[in-house]
């Protein structure tokens, strides 16, 4: 039979890692929905969603007691995540803005449909 301790950080864990999933998503959508919409002031709520997840990881690490190198990959993925939406936007941006550089250049630009650039 199992213990009362461990069903508690069962759950706790399985919760946790809901969370995780749960604010991750919303962290990156609010990221994205901010930029594409250049609309900085939804980036707090970014952030906010990004330190719910945090905590939302810190608690799954210390229900399923990881120590020593997990905690050390717990800590990596959390600094990771929160710079990847910063570099996935900056290569994004970078990759349009020469596939337009290059439309520019030619009499009929694909962007817009094949129509000529006047």
């Amino acid at each position: 039979m199992t213990d009362p301790v461990e069903a508690q950080q069962i759950m706790l864990a399985t919760m946790a890692g809901a969370l995780v999933v749960m604010f991750g998503a919303i962290y990156a959508a609010l990221f994205a929905w901010s930029r594409l919409r250049k609309r900085p002031a939804w980036m707090p709520a970014a952030y906010l969603a990004y330190l719910c997840l945090a905590v939302a990881t810190i608690v799954l690490a210390r229900s399923l007691h990881l120590s020593g190198f997990w905690s050390t990959v717990v800590f990596v993925m959390l600094f990771g995540y929160l710079l990847a939406p910063h570099a996935i936007w900056h290569l994004c941006v970078g990759t349009h803005e020469s596939a337009h550089k290059t439309a520019d250049t030619d009499s009929r630009n694909p962007l817009n449909g094949g129509q000529t650039n006047e």
